[in-house]
């Protein structure tokens, strides 16, 4: 007689304004004002394609699971598109959804006994599911939001439903609490960035799938900073378009040059001069139609090695697309790229064909007259392909 498996429970929930700033080169999408500003620079929506993109890896599934989802833009819409057919719980305000609906549909859909709680937005979509649930129920996140310090988040989309789909098959089993990060804006405000821990929530465990904490800047590397500086700017153009991006790493370079950098922005650079400041997708765009070399220089985020992809997505497909690969400079120091544990720079630029374009290896500049070789991998490559996860206790 055959055992019929019991369906299990998804919870879905989708923040819509997510990611949005990233592009046109805000911060964020926290509060309506900021949302406005984003709308009006025509800032277009990021979180549902990522999230119809995960929930398109859980089709395999079939009738084995029964996702619930809030209205409209908030999940129904995503799961329709990706081909599931959602139960609809609860109510919204179509098109002014704020963290409070999150942190409503959350508590709604522990309250059903979901399974899983899939969710797409960044850290402060993070910071609600965190205030609805803490602990109490196992979350992925789907990144979609500017600044993904937590460590709730899959690499990328795809990762993000495929790791649902094993968890909800039973493939992956074990969990850990992982840390849910934000910006302190007391300390932005003083021109630190410094992520500030605001809860856990529980996530299922498999290696290459889930992003790790952003690891804060260590002190005592301004000799490896001065020298990685010094190096770039022996190295500038005179004539080239230096577009470089956030980070303490790449501030560094223009206190060299005597220019104000702004820490979380994209600032561009050329014959010593500042040419453009906290600069978004748009600005750069028209920088680089100027005709004259365009170069990028970025620091991969310290633990998890995103070069692209996280807090710099005015240095969209299109931009990185006109420099080209060979334009592209990374810099890091030594204890930066010994936070990776030896994993991989990651890029997740959103087009999963330039992601593919960017991988392979390539040189990191680690201070004067130093650097190293290293591979850079697509946010979505997984060192296990997930038809080959296995069951705890099943025959090898």
């Amino acid at each position: 007689m055959r055992v019929r498996r019991r369906v299990k429970r998804l919870g879905l929930i989708v923040n819509p304004v997510a990611g949005m700033g990233g592009r046109v080169g805000l911060k964020g999408t926290d509060g309506p004002e900021v949302l406005a500003q984003a709308s009006e620079l025509g800032a277009r929506p990021e979180a549902p394609g990522r999230a119809i993109e995960a929930l398109a890896r859980l089709a395999r599934l079939g009738d084995g699971i029964l996702v619930f989802s809030y209205p409209g833009e908030m999940g129904e819409d995503e799961a329709r598109s990706a081909g599931l057919a959602p139960v609809v719980i609860g109510s919204i305000v179509p098109g002014r959804t704020t963290g409070a609906d999150t942190e409503r549909a959350a508590r709604e859909m522990a309250d059903l006994g979901v399974d899983l709680l899939l969710f797409a937005g960044g850290d402060g979509t993070a910071r609600n599911v965190c205030a609805a649930l803490g602990t109490g129920a196992p979350v992925v996140g789907i990144p979609a939001g500017v600044k993904i310090h937590s460590a709730v988040y899959a690499t990328g989309p795809r990762n993000a439903g495929d790791l649902a789909a094993l968890f909800l098959e039973g493939k992956v089993s074990r969990t850990r609490e992982a840390e849910v990060m934000d910006i302190d804006e007391a300390a932005f405000r003083e021109g630190r960035v410094s992520a500030r821990l605001f809860g856990y929530l529980t996530v299922p465990v498999q290696a290459g799938m889930v992003q790790a904490l952003k690891a804060a800047s260590s002190g005592g590397e301004e000799r490896a900073l001065d020298g990685i500086a010094a190096e770039i700017v022996d190295r500038m153009e005179d004539g080239g378009l230096y577009l470089v991006g956030p980070g303490t790493t790449t501030r560094a370079i223009l206190q060299r040059l005597g220019l104000a950098k702004t820490l979380l922005g994209v600032d561009a650079v050329q014959s010593g001069l500042l040419v453009a400041s906290d600069a978004n997708e748009r600005a750069l765009l028209t920088l680089l139609d100027g005709g004259a070399p365009g170069r990028i220089v970025v620091t991969p985020i310290g633990g998890q090695g995103f070069v692209f992809g996280r807090g710099n997505q005015q240095l969209s497909p299109r931009v990185i697309r006109k420099v080209g690969r060979e334009g592209i400079i990374v810099v890091a120091t030594a204890g930066k790229m010994a936070s990776l544990g030896g994993g991989p720079l990651l890029v997740d630029t959103g087009d999963s064909r330039l992601d593919d374009e960017l991988a392979g290896y390539i040189r990191v500049l680690t201070g004067y007259r130093r650097e190293l070789v290293y591979r850079v991998a697509s946010s979505e490559s997984s060192p296990v392909e997930p038809s080959r996860i296995q069951r705890e206790g099943e025959p090898k």
